[in-house]
């Protein structure tokens, strides 16, 4: 049998694990302590006669002693740690990273296979496998898996975190009730393969602190990677009602000389005081490590295949990824949120199974189809399935996510320009036309030069029914996630129904420029939920404050192009006739040329976020073309609803920030500008429904003097 761990480390931690010393040790077996440290040094190794009589004093068999895969079950067994509360009493009533996104298995589909595919293992070119299993246990398989998680120790801290008044304890109550109540809990595993495993050690710098020991340690590295804040992994505790995730990794670098079942429980709750004891909110399930004081900390454990099967993690290969299991999943989101998610039965109930089950598939869909998407010689990053258990049969059966169905253009227009099929121009529907668009990319640290131009690849080509609303353009970066969709503005209604993609950085393809600085920048303009570009603090830090402004020129275009491409050109008329003849003046005397629809500003870009207080806070760029300084503008906010007149909201501030300045509420832009930046606030006491639960709309409207005196 072939051994894992060096012999000497390995003895030395079941040493520490059954609380022997060396002396002790000697003593039982029959040799010097000499020798026993000559063992743990690696100067010696121990005679087969002898390995049998040091399997004997560790209460284990000799094949674990030989393979050395494992620890012995010797010592001190794998319980709950909770971390002790603060010696300056202060309090955290909750994990805040996970209140940055909603409780929502979209949002955590996304996450989730977002950090897969950065840690996906890249030197033998396979895609990232990833399976989401619905599994809702009731009556004895309950039972089983409570026992399994040690419930009895844990149920007197949820009855405390529970009868706090914070919306933490509200969550568990709810959690606790569904349960009991219900007599039901729903699993939620997400297993990853082909993937990096939480390799490191359980402290010190690596995957496995920074997952389950570390907050905004994102640990990502290569400019391509989706996540930067170390947010994203909160969106595993956020999707569970109990604040409970339970870890299995198989590492594809050992670890004490291992690989295999390495096992650790977290839980997320609030402060609390439990039977005396004050905590401070996580606590772990593991071994207690036998080098923190009082053995009292709990460090991952090396389990056996029957442990990690009673906690259903149970993992289908050797290959190496991580699992992970939200116990208590719930779904904040009802479908009818988004208006291209899935319907689903009126007779259900927003937290079945079934339910959650198309949200995830529809997700994984909507964010991931170009991962999916291969060609040429290259293939997908990502393959995606969700299946549905209950009490371990099959409710749905696995289910991979198809791109060409879930996004049959956008998926056509991509596998195109990776077969190098692409055309300069639509003549014939099924065609797919590919530009280059640039993206003036600045220096770091600063000022106005440019660092070089990238090249960013844009692709057109018709649309389907399947795709979703039409005359949109997705953009993403080098792991293809989508990270940026939006209507294209100011298209004629002849135009033909088309979607677009735009792949900037290494998405754009290897001979593409400056891919790599393109990747680092359009990083730094993602917020944490990696769904739009504009400015953020990181891009503002970085580069400069006016940076974002690469990123609106790189959109206006984008715009342009995708027009060239679709929009069929108007029939000129004969010199001297029609309509030109009339525009045209005779003698000295200049006029001013009237102002017309061509001529009106346009708003190109606009960034939103809600303050403190319910306020909304909108920042807008403003493109003017030539001659369209002399308008006379109206900003004017009003909430989206989905049917009749959108309610208005009144501005408690309007500023100008760029070429423009307010005069009575209305903007007046300066001579000769093209461009022109304005801020706004609204006032909270004139909104119609609270902030969260709207979204925004900022119409420009012609103000007084629009026309020009």
């Amino acid at each position: 049998m072939e051994a894992g761990e060096d012999f000497g480390p390995w003895l030395a931690r079941q040493l520490k694990l059954a609380d022997m010393t060396q002396t002790e040790l000697a003593v039982a077996v029959e040799v010097t302590r000499a020798a026993v440290s000559a063992w743990i040094t690696g100067r010696a190794t121990p005679r087969p006669e002898t390995i049998e009589r040091i399997a004997r004093a560790l209460n284990t068999d000799l094949a674990t002693v030989h393979t050395r895969t494992t620890d012995t079950q010797a010592g001190l067994p794998v319980d709950w740690y909770h971390r002790p509360g603060h010696a300056d009493g202060g309090r955290e009533l909750g994990n805040a990273a996970a209140f940055a996104f909603d409780a929502d298995v979209s949002v955590l589909a996304r996450e989730t296979c977002q950090n897969s595919l950065d840690e996906r293992l890249t030197a033998n070119g396979r895609p990232v496998r990833v399976r989401y299993t619905l599994h809702e246990l009731t009556g004895e398989t309950l039972a089983r898996f409570r026992e399994a998680i040690q419930w009895d120790k844990l149920f007197p801290h949820y009855e405390v975190a529970a009868a706090q008044e914070q919306k933490v304890g509200r969550v568990i109550d709810a959690g606790l009730r569904d349960m009991y109540e219900r007599d039901r809990l729903v699993l939620l595993r997400v297993d990853d393969y082909n993937a990096a495993g939480l390799t490191g050690d359980d402290y010190d710098d690596g995957r496995f602190a920074a997952v389950v020991r570390r907050q905004l340690d994102s640990h990502k590295s290569g400019s391509s990677a989706g996540g930067s804040y170390g947010l994203g992994k909160a969106t595993l505790w956020a999707t569970s009602r109990l604040g409970l995730v339970l870890i299995n990794s198989t590492l594809s670098e050992p670890h004490e000389g291992r690989t295999e079942r390495r096992v650790i429980g977290r839980l997320d709750l609030p402060w609390r005081k439990v039977n005396g004891e004050v905590c401070a909110g996580p606590a772990w399930l593991g071994r207690p490590d036998p080098d923190s004081p009082g053995a009292k900390v709990a460090r991952s454990w090396w389990a056996d295949e029957e442990t990690v099967a009673s906690l259903h993690l149970a993992r289908e290969s050797g290959e190496p990824g991580t699992s992970f299991l939200i116990v208590g999943a719930h779904d904040v989101a009802s479908l009818a949120a988004d208006s291209s998610s899935p319907e689903g039965d009126e007779t259900e109930d927003d937290d079945s199974i079934q339910r959650m089950h198309r949200r995830l598939v529809w997700a994984l869909g909507k964010n991931f189809w170009a991962a999916m998407t291969g060609g040429g010689d290259r293939l997908p990053l990502l393959e995606a399935s969700v299946r549905t258990l209950r009490n371990g049969a099959v409710v749905i059966p696995e289910e991979r996510v198809d791109p060409t169905v879930t996004q049959p253009s956008r998926t056509r227009a991509l596998k195109a320009f990776l077969d190098g099929t692409t055309v300069e121009q639509l003549t014939e529907t099924g065609q797919v036309a590919a530009v280059t668009v640039p993206l003036n990319l600045p220096v770091r640290g600063g000022g106005r030069a440019s660092l070089g131009e990238h090249r960013a690849v844009l692709l057109v080509t018709d649309a389907e029914d399947a795709d979703g609303k039409p005359n949109r353009v997705v953009a993403m970066r080098g792991n293809r996630m989508t990270v940026r969709d939006t209507a294209v503005p100011g298209l004629p209604l002849s135009v033909n129904p088309f979607q677009a993609v735009l792949l900037t950085g290494d998405a754009a393809g290897p001979l593409a420029p400056f891919a790599t600085e393109a990747e680092e920048f359009l990083r730094a303009a993602e917020p944490p939920e990696h769904n739009k570009w504009g400015q953020t603090e990181e891009l503002t830090l970085t580069y400069s404050a006016s940076a974002y402004r690469r990123i609106s020129a790189l959109t206006r275009e984008t715009n342009a192009a995708i027009k060239a491409l679709v929009v069929r050109p108007k029939k000129g008329t004969k010199p001297g006739g029609g309509r030109l003849a009339r525009t045209l003046t005779v003698g000295a005397t200049k006029k001013r040329k009237p102002l017309s629809a061509a001529t009106m500003p346009v708003l190109e870009e606009l960034d939103a976020q809600v303050l403190d207080g319910g306020a909304w806070q909108v920042i807008g760029e403003i493109r003017i073309p030539a001659g369209g300084s002399e308008w006379r503008l109206v900003p004017v906010a009003k909430f989206d609803v989905r049917s009749g007149p959108r309610p208005t909201i009144a501005w408690a501030e309007l500023a100008g920030l760029d070429s423009c300045h307010v005069e009575e509420g209305i903007l007046r832009f300066s001579d000769g500008a093209r461009s022109a930046t304005f801020r706004g606030v609204t006032d909270p006491a004139t909104h119609a429904v609270r902030t969260s639960l709207s979204g925004l709309v900022v119409e420009l409207r012609t103000g007084e003097g629009a026309s020009p005196a």
